[in-house]
């Protein structure tokens, strides 16, 4: 399988005219034997330095890039962070051209936020289909604690090798499988916010962005079975959602409420006492099924007149209280322009009807974790060593963690039961 993402460049039925960094995007068995002529065919040519971590240095079927450097990380506790790109950075030779990242998530974020501070260009070369920043143009950190985006490059190239990729660990292809289908409640709020602000929306990303969920949705059941198709299909879900991050120039497509979830998990706030080992898409996965299943509860209102309210602003107070002192200074930035200020509730409840539309789209709280049991993903809080008792403060907080738009950002403008 391949995507040729040159085709998505230039000008759309949208009004504007997307540029793809990525030119190719090879998604076969043994395609890392090839890896020579394929940096050849793009022109990336000059002196090369690989990034990699102990484990994928030494993963199954692994066909290692000829570079002349390699810099081999300790995958202990390991995150895309300050200290990670540091020892790259002071590790790289000084006339390196070209890097390339062997591995998953972590390793791609770490080398394209180094690739950007060199001015360099990047390969990517997946080891896992574990996550959908591949293809990214920014770098998903974690600065000062708190998780944020900061200016990455996209590679110019993927080569995902299946040979690899099928041998990875269960744990990574559900990790990819549960951010893929993140996707269903990200397209979600963003059609929510077209249809309240008139917030951009491409509708070509947007049915890119929708082919690839839905492509993953009805084959990752033959994943535990080793099928080379399945894991092709789940890769280039995650490729295509990296792509359509691409297109759009930012994360909207692919990041929603789930995020979010996740978002305020991995950051701990003292105040929530939380700690999680989950990979990135299992915490995604679990909170996929939460914002459905407080999604399709909200959509079971015909008329929500009665229940709207003013948008309550969100205070220093709310701020400290939900993220205490460590993170305040960062949340409160991000939220000093609120995106909710031009929704009324006279708009919310005009809207409503075309709202509930949208949460149609999302399968059920209750089919998500049916699929997640089936295939083995973890399926709960608990799976995920969150206390279920905190659900109601991660639904009501998650959102500050982003000034995007979402349901559960507008959820404070509804009066509900819980």
């Amino acid at each position: 399988m391949i995507i040729d993402s040159k085709k998505y460049n230039g000008p759309c039925s949208c009004g504007r005219s997307h540029e793809m960094a990525t030119q190719l995007a090879v998604i076969q068995p043994g395609c890392l034997k090839n890896f020579d002529q394929y940096l050849n065919d793009a022109g990336l040519t000059g002196k090369r330095a690989a990034i990699y971590d102990q484990n994928t240095y030494h993963a199954k079927n692994l066909v290692r890039p000829q570079t002349a450097q390699e810099i081999i990380l300790n995958p202990e506790n390991l995150h895309a962070n300050e200290s990670a790109t540091s020892t790259v950075l002071s590790r790289l030779d000084p006339d390196v051209e070209v890097l390339v990242a062997v591995g998953s998530g972590t390793i791609h974020d770490i080398t394209r936020f180094c690739a950007k501070e060199r001015g360099i260009p990047f390969v990517a070369c997946p080891t896992a289909a574990s996550v959908d920043g591949f293809c990214s143009t920014v770098s998903a950190m974690t600065w000062g604690g708190f998780k944020k985006t900061l200016p990455g490059v996209a590679p110019i190239l993927v080569l995902a090798d299946i040979d690899v990729i099928k041998e990875a660990p269960p744990a990574l292809a559900l990790s990819g499988v549960g951010d893929v289908l993140g996707k269903y409640t990200a397209l979600a709020d963003w059609k929510i916010a077209h249809a309240l602000t008139g917030e951009f929306l491409c509708p070509e990303i947007e049915a890119l962005t929708r082919k690839a969920v839905e492509e993953v949705y009805t084959s990752c059941r033959q994943i535990a079975s080793g099928s080379p198709a399945a894991f092709e299909r789940l890769t280039c879900g995650l490729l295509l959602s990296g792509l359509a991050m691409q297109m759009m120039g930012n994360s909207r497509p692919a990041s929603g409420a789930e995020h979010h979830i996740s978002h305020i998990i991995e950051m701990e706030p003292e105040t929530l006492g939380i700690h999680s080992s989950a990979l990135h898409g299992e915490k995604v996965g679990v909170g996929t099924a939460l914002a459905s299943g407080v999604y399709h509860k909200l959509a079971e209102t015909a008329d929500i007149t009665p229940l709207v309210k003013e948008y309550p602003p969100i205070t220093d107070a709310l701020i400290r209280e939900s993220y205490g002192d460590r993170l305040f200074d960062s949340i409160a930035q991000e939220n000093r322009t609120d995106c909710m200020a031009a929704v009324t509730p006279q708009l919310l409840a005009k809207q409503w009807p075309a709202i509930r539309e949208i949460i149609a789209q999302i399968p059920t709280r209750e089919e998500l974790e049916a699929l997640y049991r089936e295939i083995g993903a973890k399926t709960t809080l608990e799976d995920i060593q969150v206390d279920p008792a905190l659900l109601p403060k991660l639904l009501a907080y998650s959102p500050l963690v982003r000034n995007r738009m979402t349901l559960m950002r507008i959820r404070r403008m509804i009066d509900t039961a819980d």
